[in-house]
């Protein structure tokens, strides 16, 4: 599934009276993201936005908060960082983000992103990160479960502005991370997927980076992963800093094994006149992986061993 900004409006929503709060908590108006942020304390709560662009930023030290849109993908978030890391900066017990949008995004380290998750469970969906450094970055130590759905990633990652690259997402925790029905494209560096935890379900995505440049792998589990990779589809640009794989396991550590990670259903190619011939999935685990009936397109070699 692709989604894109004009599919993401068309969901039903009400309307905001003309000069109300943009931010609404329990029918009570705010003026700031924060504001807002601050007033559920330990609580749990929905924080309705109103369309607008916002340059504002907000820190949610705890609690359960889910901040929705009004109507999805018409309230936009640009450029201003809390915390010189994010728009969102999420230490809570648990939030979800539905029908955002999230662009601009640069600062000092190479990391701005539009969303930073530093504890709590994390739900993304309906969302669109969009010519950042990065588009979601994080995670904590602990078994956190991040679910990411319906969302698009473009225009993200950087090699060039810091001594370590930034990706579209890159999140590291002891749980799982599942990435559904989301669209990833024009990546500007590094990789579009990087995930440092033990279990993952990376499922019906698109990944497109025949507008790339100096982008790395589609996916990368760099210390190992199980889990399921399926019926995702793979276009490989021409532009690229690391063309040598598509799919890559265990390229840094083997903190966890990978005995059993399935790989299948998926569909990849070449972009037109490219010559390189990488393998879709390249393994450094030297563990057994699943691998099941891929489609590949020519010039592509199923399977590496490094």
């Amino acid at each position: 599934m692709k989604p894109s900004l004009l599919a993401l409006t068309l969901f039903a929503a009400p309307a905001f009276a003309q000069g109300a709060a943009p931010f609404m908590v329990n029918g009570q108006g705010f003026a700031t993201l924060q504001d807002a942020v601050s007033s559920i304390r330990m609580g749990t709560a929905t924080i309705l936005i109103a369309p607008g662009t916002y340059r504002q930023c907000a820190v949610q030290a705890g609690g359960h908060i889910t901040f929705k849109a009004v109507q999805p993908g018409t309230a936009i978030f640009e450029k201003v960082a809390c915390e010189d890391k994010a728009a969102l900066v999420l230490r809570g017990q648990g939030s979800v983000v539905d029908g955002l949008v999230f662009r601009g995004y640069r600062v000092s380290d190479g990391n701005g992103a539009g969303i930073r998750t530093e504890m709590g469970d994390l739900t993304v969906t309906n969302a669109m990160f969009l010519d950042s450094q990065e588009g979601i970055l994080g995670g904590e130590p602990v078994g956190q479960t991040i679910t990411i759905d319906h969302s698009t990633f473009a225009g993200l990652g950087q090699c060039d502005e810091s001594p370590s690259c930034s990706h579209a997402i890159y999140l590291a925790n002891k749980g799982r991370v599942t990435i559904t029905n989301s669209r990833f494209e024009r990546g500007t560096g590094g990789h579009y997927v990087k995930l440092r935890v033990p279990t993952v379900s990376i499922t019906d995505n698109s990944f497109d980076d025949t507008a790339g440049r100096k982008t790395n792998y589609m996916i990368d589990l760099p210390d190992g992963a199980t889990g399921l990779i399926a019926r995702n589809t793979f276009v490989q640009g021409r532009q690229k800093e690391n063309h040598t794989g598509l799919i890559v396991v265990a390229a840094e550590a083997k903190t966890y094994r990978s005995t059993g990670l399935r790989v299948e259903g998926n569909d990849a190619r070449l972009s037109p006149g490219d010559g390189t011939s990488p393998a879709f999935i390249a393994d450094y685990s030297h563990d057994k992986l699943a691998l099941g009936a891929n489609r590949l397109g020519a010039g592509l070699r199923a399977f590496e061993t490094r």
